[in-house]
């Protein structure tokens, strides 16, 4: 007999606490044994995640509950990993949507339940959170409840459970005041909340891949849900893809998830998320079907990426001291291998073969995939992110704007609406938060927050609180002021020494420190004006043989300003790129060579 299963997803705003209520859920429902040492968050296992602290790629589990089987997938909760979300609720019957007791309802609340409110799947929703001091539960739900009515949620959407909940340490309550329990009472709602699948055993096969991956020793990994009939191991089947029926093809192996490992089974039945291996050729969205009776499921559909930037060759005198990947052959492969995964991403050819335009859903999105690939052993240049506009039906250009959500101490205020407004952020909305906090709504073209994170963070002190989600195409809305600061970039190669860089600290900010190794077209400064200048940060003081007591007894030098590759993304401007290696980060021109560039108003100095 086939165990009840129960299929769903727990989706929220980032950092609500998604992942630490799926370590809790895990615990209560007996996968981990008394003295078992697990890693907090134990769903996060990229590295990148846990550095972060937020999930990046969506990920299924198992917990077997009163002899019921429930997959369960943890989403990310970041605007830039949209694409893992939509993706993950054409596997699931149900939504735990989580919201933070203080914050409340933010701007992914609103993409996760309007995706989710779509598809017509059913709610349990879990304030989370409830220990923090400005904790307002309350509050919170009516604003839940509001959210609902304003997305034009159907009477019958309203009749959901609420649970209050500390995650971290596994209790949850029915009400804002009421005893605590373990999370056993939301597992049971759980199951009586959310429906059986309702697909059909005894029709023709019918799986969709919703997402790939990889194993050393079974290679391509097909994750999905079964929606008609059954899989077994050794079955025939075919590949419905974009490209047309291909096949037949026979299944090498079946896993289903358990806790946090996978385990191996003979046979699949409908409704159930399991991960099929035994071919190579397969991509997101393809139908595997039975050879007898084909019939291909309609392929995923996720929103559109809004954000381009330049991924190209690095021909830098520097490539491949690191013995790294820096071919073009090698980076169109990563990056063809990349799409198989991201349906959010999106790659072109351009006009040289060495060079590809990237798309994703946000500076954070790029920043991730070039991350992993330099970690992975690729070195490439990367050109400044622009956005990505289109036309309407009378010719008029449109540009993607984003509605931002802003929590800031009251006193800061000024100071925050001070910096967008030449951003051409509008204001629309301002409440008060509690706590002498308050929260700013903002619509602002999506280029205009292009490099703000930095700069909200320092002039908030890092106080400020930043959220953001996509609010469609708007006409263009003119001209947003780029850096308005020049670069200082090296004339010639060779090593930064102590007496060149003491010389070149009035003009600006400096990126190296003496000893660092530079070549001509490198960029190692900000000036403080607005033309480049070419400057000697090679240039060595000169021997004589006349002495000073007292004036070289110390040379005092400011600290250089570190690279980090989410704000040189920002920085840069369309004539520069930012190379990238597995051992560091650099700027430079997109011309080397000083001839090559446009004339400077500035002579070469030092």
């Amino acid at each position: 007999m086939t165990q009840p299963l129960r299929n769903a997803a727990i989706v929220a705003h980032v950092d609500h606490g998604k992942t630490t209520l799926v370590d809790a859920l895990l615990r209560v429902s007996g996968a981990f044994h008394a003295k078992q040492a697990v890693a907090e968050r134990a769903m996060d296992n990229m590295d990148l995640e846990r550095e972060r602290g937020i999930t990046i790629l969506a990920k299924a589990t198992a917990i077997e509950h009163r002899d019921h089987r429930i997959n369960l997938v943890d989403t990310p909760g970041h605007a830039d990993f949209g694409g893992e979300v939509e993706r993950s609720l054409s596997l699931i019957d149900g939504i735990l949507l989580l919201v933070d007791a203080a914050e409340g309802v933010l701007p992914q609340t609103r993409f996760v339940l309007s995706k989710a409110l779509a598809r017509r799947l059913p709610c349990v929703l879990v304030i989370n959170k409830i220990d923090r001091k400005d904790a307002r539960a309350a509050e919170v739900l009516d604003e839940v409840y509001d959210l609902f009515i304003d997305l034009g949620a159907e009477d019958d959407a309203l009749e959901f459970p609420v649970f209050f909940t500390d995650a971290r340490k596994g209790l949850c309550r029915t009400s804002p005041d009421g005893e605590d329990s373990d999370l056993a009472p939301l597992l049971d709602t759980l199951l009586e909340h959310f429906p059986a699948p309702e697909d059909d055993p005894a029709g023709p096969l019918q799986f969709h891949v919703t997402s790939l991956d990889h194993c050393e020793y079974l290679g391509r990994l097909s994750v999905g849900r079964v929606r008609s009939g059954r899989l077994a191991v050794g079955d025939p089947i075919v590949r419905l893809g974009r490209e047309g029926q291909t096949g037949p093809v026979r299944i090498a192996a079946l896993q289903r998830y358990s806790a946090l490992k996978r385990t191996s089974i003979e046979e699949a039945s409908a409704g159930d998320i399991v991960i099929v291996t035994g071919f190579d050729e397969v991509e997101i969205g393809d139908t595997l079907a039975s050879p007898d009776d084909p019939q291909e499921l309609p392929r995923l559909h996720v929103d559109e990426p809004t954000i381009a930037a330049l991924f190209r060759v690095n021909d830098s005198p520097f490539s491949g001291r690191d013995d790294s990947r820096v071919t073009s052959r090698e980076l169109k492969a990563r990056l063809e291998n990349e799409l198989l995964k991201d349906v959010s991403l999106r790659v072109e050819a351009t006009e040289t073969a060495d060079a590809f335009s990237v798309s994703g859903r946000g500076e954070l999105h790029l920043g991730i995939l070039i991350e992993r690939m330099r970690r992975e052993g690729y070195e490439l240049c990367i050109g400044r992110p622009e956005v990505l506009t289109k036309e309407d039906e009378n010719g008029k250009l449109l540009e993607p704007f984003e509605t931002v959500l802003i929590d800031v101490p009251e006193d800061l205020v000024g100071t925050v609406t001070g910096g967008l407004g030449p951003r051409k952020g509008q204001l629309i909305g301002m409440t008060g938060a509690g706590s002498g906090r308050t929260r700013l709504e903002f619509e602002i073209p999506s280029r205009g927050l292009i490099g703000y994170r930095d700069e909200f963070l320092t002039a908030t002190r890092g106080e400020g609180i930043l959220n953001r989600l996509y609010a469609g195409h708007r006409p263009w809305a003119g001209d947003i002021p780029q850096r308005k600061s020049g670069a200082l970039v090296a004339d010639r190669p060779g090593k930064a020494t102590t007496y060149a860089i003491e010389a070149l600290q009035e003009r600006g900010k400096l990126f190296v420190r003496p000893g660092d190794e530079v070549y001509e077209g490198m960029i190692v400064g900000e000036n403080a004006r607005e033309d480049d200048l070419d400057v000697n940060i090679t240039k060595e003081k000169k021997l004589t043989n006349m002495r000073s007591s007292t004036k070289d007894a110390t040379t005092t030098l400011s600290a250089s300003h570190g690279i980090e590759l989410e704000p040189a993304l920002a920085w840069i401007k369309n004539d520069e790129l930012v190379e990238v290696s597995p051992s560091s980060l650099r700027l430079r021109k997109r011309f080397l060579k000083m001839a090559d560039r446009p004339k400077r108003k500035k002579k070469v100095t030092t």
